[in-house]
């Protein structure tokens, strides 16, 4: 049983309870102003023990500072990019806010003030991102019973998701930019009727090359963080098979002539990864504007493009999701459907002249 005891302030009067943890050592609650107070902490604490949702303030005390690094630092199923940015935003924004707030003190309407604030200067990637990190950071205190609950989880005042600007090009835009592109004219065709990843396409290996069959095995990624490229896995950990259309075969077999079979396909004149061209300048710039195509044309439009020019070709969603690597046939529908809606017309062309050519109408 809690026993309450007066003690003398400055202040006045004040009321702590010594009561026993479920550990059974003996603590101290203090700062109580009325008796009857102390009485309902006591009373309140008795429930918490029975029903096993105590936390003990001390374990309240620690601050986001320090579970942040442990947090951090068993990220490891990350891939270094994905790693690379979550760390700039617990540097740049969770860190310097709540660093040095202990878990304990901090509440959900703060968490969303702090959420606003952010808004105004940032987008729904970097705000969604920070939000992410120090819920994660919350979440490990509410694991180990520092705090009740997570005060970051379920803030919903987050910026509005906006879509960027998508360019989907024709089937003669997307040649012109390959002849514009000099030395990298295969390499572009292969990014916009494969749907493959830059990465992907830049650590495109000669073994996975599947000439009899037209088809690529994608398990390699080439990702560029910071000035190194790091190779790993695709972005969705997983291997997957992209066809490859009949014109391109005498092209890849001519960029793979003299090569071994664990040689790069396109290779930079050092025999290194080729390197992404950065916004404004490099070789894919130069090939956009001498094709005469939008200045905002990036190469991963060519990606998105990739995915129009199946669908117009007729692939189904599913189709579509395992060219390019979807998670799910949901985020194909998500990024694409708006595409598929444009078939319908024809869809309901070809229904009705199947109908017509059996004379049942």
């Amino acid at each position: 049983m809690a026993t309450i005891e007066r003690y003398e302030t400055k202040a006045g009067p004040r009321y702590a309870v010594r009561y026993r943890k479920p550990d059974r050592k003996q603590s101290t609650k203090r700062g109580f102003t009325t008796k009857r107070d102390a009485r309902l902490w006591a009373a309140d604490n008795e429930v918490s023990q029975a029903s096993g949702t105590f936390i003990d303030p001390a374990l309240t005390r620690i601050t986001v500072g320090q579970l942040g690094e442990q947090w951090l630092g068993r990220q490891t199923h990350l891939k270094e990019s994905t790693l690379r940015v979550v760390r700039s935003a617990w540097i740049n924004h969770v860190q310097p806010k709540w660093g040095t707030r202990k878990v304990g003190t901090i509440g959900r309407t703060e968490v969303s003030a702090w959420v606003s604030e952010l808004s105004a200067e940032r987008g729904y990637t970097t705000v969604s991102r920070c939000l992410g990190v120090l819920s994660g950071i919350l979440g490990d205190a509410v694991d180990d019973r520092r705090i009740p609950n997570n005060p970051a989880q379920g803030v919903k005042n987050l910026p509005k998701r906006t879509k960027g600007r998508e360019v989907f090009l024709t089937h003669d835009q997307v040649f012109a930019l390959a002849d514009a592109a000099g030395e990298h004219r295969t390499l572009v065709l292969l990014l916009a009727y494969t749907g493959l990843r830059w990465g992907e396409a830049t650590g495109l290996r000669v073994r996975a090359l599947d000439m009899l069959k037209r088809r690529i095995v994608v398990d390699e990624n080439a990702v560029e963080v910071g000035s190194r490229i790091v190779v790993g896995t695709p972005k969705s950990h997983e291997r997957r098979t992209v066809p490859v259309p009949k014109f391109m075969l005498p092209l890849l077999a001519r960029a793979c002539e003299g090569k071994g079979a664990g040689d790069l396909v396109f290779a930079a004149a050092d025999g290194g990864f080729v390197r992404r061209s950065k916004s404004g300048k490099g070789w894919f710039f130069r090939a956009t504007r001498a094709a005469e195509l939008p200045d905002e044309l990036t190469v991963h439009d060519l990606r998105h493009t990739a995915a129009s020019l199946a669908i117009s070709a007729g692939a189904n969603v599913k189709v579509v999701q395992k060219m390019l690597g979807h998670s799910s046939a949901a985020m194909t529908l998500d990024r694409y459907g708006h595409l598929m809606g444009d078939d319908l017309e024809a869809v309901s062309v070809r229904l009705d002249e199947a109908v017509r050519s059996r004379g049942i109408a």
